[in-house]
Order: C-alpha cells, then sequence, then structure tokens
C-alpha cells in the first residue's frame, strides 16, 4: 500500500484549552498571553478564532489587541495546562494509529505531529485520529495529508478548521503555483523580500528558478533548498524518537523600559545564565547563543554568537551572550530582553 505523510495540527489550541476550561467562553473573543492584564506589557499567546477576525494574532502587544479588539476576554498563560493537554492529545494518536501498517508517530511540538501511515485510504485514517483526539480530549484537529511532510503541513493549512486535506505532486501548482513564496513552510518575509528583488514573487516562480544561480545569491544550501520546496519536494522522514526543543531560552518583558544599557548588560547575563541552568538539565549543550532586543516601542532585533565547542556552562555561555549584545549598535530604550541558547541534538 502507499505510504502517506499526516500533520494534526490542534486548532487554536492554547485557546481551545481554555475554553475547556471556560466554556461560558465559547463564542466570544479570547486572548491569551502574558498574565492576562492587556494594561501591562506582553504578547498574544494565542487568539480564538473570533478574536482573530479582528486582526489579533500571536506576537501582537496585548495592549494593541485591547485597541483591536476591546470586547477580548483575556486569559494568563498556564503552560503546565497545555503541556498536560498536549500529552493526553498526543497519547490519542498513538492509540487511533496503533495496528495501522507502518504507523509512526513524530510529536513535532505541543499542538502537531507528523504521522507515517500505509493506507490507501489517508482520509479515513485521519478522520479516525481526529474523531478519537475528539472523543478523549475535546480539542478539534485539522489533518493535512501528503507525500513528504512540507505537502501534509501546508495541507493542514487548507484544512482548517477541523478538516482534512490532501496535497500532492498531482495538485501541488494548481494549488500552490501561483501563492507567494512566503506560503512555503520555511520560506519567511525577509526571505520573500530577496527572492522578489531578484523578480521571483510566486511558488510557480521559485520552482522555476535556476538552483545554481540562487546558491550563488542566497548561499549554497540555501538557493538550491528553496528551489525544491517549491516544487513540492521535503521530507519523508518520520520518527517517533522523543521531541527535542531545537533551543532553549528565557526573555522578560519589562513593565518600564530598560534605558541604563549596564542594566541591560546585566540582565542578559541573569537570563544567559538560567538558559545555561536549562541547557544543563536537559543535558544538552549549547552550540550558539542568540540575544534578541526588542526596542521601545516594538523593533525587535537578534544577533547570534557561535561558541567554540558546544558547552553548558554558564560562563562561557554569558561570554557568548555578551559577544552578541556588542553586535546591537543603537542604545535606545529597551522593552524586552532574551537569551536562547541553540542545542546540540
Amino acid at each position: 500500500m502507499p505510504r502517506w505523510i499526516l500533520h494534526l495540527d490542534l486548532d487554536q489550541f492554547i485557546a481551545a484549552v481554555e475554553l475547556l476550561r471556560r466554556p461560558e467562553l465559547r463564542g466570544l473573543p479570547v486572548v491569551v498571553g502574558g498574565d492576562g492584564d492587556p494594561a501591562k506589557r506582553g504578547v498574544v499567546a494565542t487568539a480564538s478564532y473570533e478574536a482573530r477576525a479582528y486582526g489579533v494574532q500571536s506576537g501582537l502587544p496585548l495592549r494593541t489587541a485591547a485597541r483591536r479588539c476591546p470586547d477580548a476576554v483575556f486569559l494568563p498563560v498556564d503552560r503546565q495546562a497545555y503541556e498536560a493537554a498536549s500529552e493526553r492529545v498526543m497519547a490519542a494518536v498513538r492509540a487511533a494509529a496503533a495496528g495501522q501498517p507502518g504507523a509512526v508517530v513524530e510529536v513535532a511540538g505541543w499542538d502537531e505531529a507528523f504521522l507515517a501511515v500505509e493506507t490507501g485510504d489517508p482520509e479515513a485514517v485521519a478522520r479516525r485520529i481526529a474523531e478519537r483526539v475528539r472523543a478523549e480530549t475535546g480539542l478539534a484537529a485539522t489533518i493535512g495529508i501528503g507525500e513528504n511532510k512540507l505537502q501534509a503541513k501546508l495541507a493542514a493549512g487548507f484544512g482548517k478548521p477541523a478538516g482534512i486535506f490532501r496535497l500532492t505532486s498531482q495538485n501541488w501548482f494548481e494549488i500552490m503555483g501561483g501563492r507567494p513564496t512566503e506560503a512555503l513552510w520555511g520560506v519567511g518575509a525577509k526571505t520573500a523580500r530577496r527572492l522578489a528583488a531578484l523578480g521571483i514573487g510566486t511558488v510557480a516562480e521559485l520552482a522555476a528558478a535556476d538552483p545554481e544561480y540562487l546558491a550563488a545569491r542566497l548561499g549554497p544550501a540555501t538557493g538550491p533548498w528553496l528551489v525544491l520546496t517549491a516544487r513540492g519536494i521535503g521530507s519523508t522522514r518520520v520518527t517517533s524518537e522523543p521531541y527535542q526543543p531545537r533551543s532553549r531560552g528565557r526573555e522578560v518583558t519589562y513593565q518600564e523600559n530598560l534605558r541604563d544599557w549596564d542594566e541591560v548588560t546585566s540582565e542578559v547575563i541573569r537570563l544567559a545564565s538560567l538558559a545555561a541552568a536549562d541547557a544543563a538539565a536537559e543535558g544538552r549543550p549549547a552550540r550558539a547563543v542568540v540575544v534578541k532586543v526588542r526596542y521601545a516601542p516594538f523593533d525587535t532585533v537578534t544577533h547570534s554568537r557561535r561558541l567554540e565547542a558546544p558547552t553548558t556552562d554558564p560562563a562561557a555561555i554569558s561570554r557568548a551572550a555578551l559577544d552578541a549584545l556588542a553586535r546591537f549598535t543603537s542604545r535606545r530604550p529597551v522593552r524586552l530582553l532574551g537569551v536562547r541558547t541553540e542545542l546540540s541534538s
């Protein structure tokens, strides 16, 4: 039987978990972020579909969300509740997939997973999984179907909410060809702008581009990868190995801007020490350190520093963080600081 890749994506996951605990809020615009007080600084973790209709989305400042949707209900982030809900979902997915020929489940985060299955009817398998997840957790899931992870991931976006969608090499260009390059998984706004400057604006145009031409302009690995991605070619590897985050980080949004850069330096050292402790607790040394600075009012810049050798040593990680901080030329007031370690596998 043919082998298919399925991508399960829980709908408005964090908001949905909150609605299970507070069913009286169903149908209302709900925003989850920070400590739930839009008068304080913080960003949106997620928003219900009703709130998204007002332009409220992840990463938006809470105060901006409150202006866009004055009637929204704001709730604080409860990480433990989301982790517990995620564990129940993944247990339901594994149970639903058990017995399916060639079934492998790869957890890709709190609210998503990839599955490899051998079947002549992947839609039937997808329906069975989604129904089991809803029955056991009360949460709705969208499932994308493809011949590889790229196709399945994008297919889930077309199936939302709570639907099933198949995207394959047969219908790839019909569905994706005319879309902007930023519609591709892994292609961000910055890369899309660089492609646009080369006269490449759509997925079809990128698919037709010369890989060597892009390699010379965007990098020997990035250029050819972009062309393959635009052609719908992606990884088919699905593993049941435990999910390991690629990075660990700490960040703080300050209710009052930091204006003294000596204080900024002290905070970066403190956050780097916490990030180092997280890496050590996980038993995975850091190979690079990334420092994020969000200036007032909301301009974000990042700089990174690669470590000489993978390590969990707080002193070495702090030195790397300070080296990265030194690359920030502006000394404007700071509203948020973050330090993230890129972890070894």
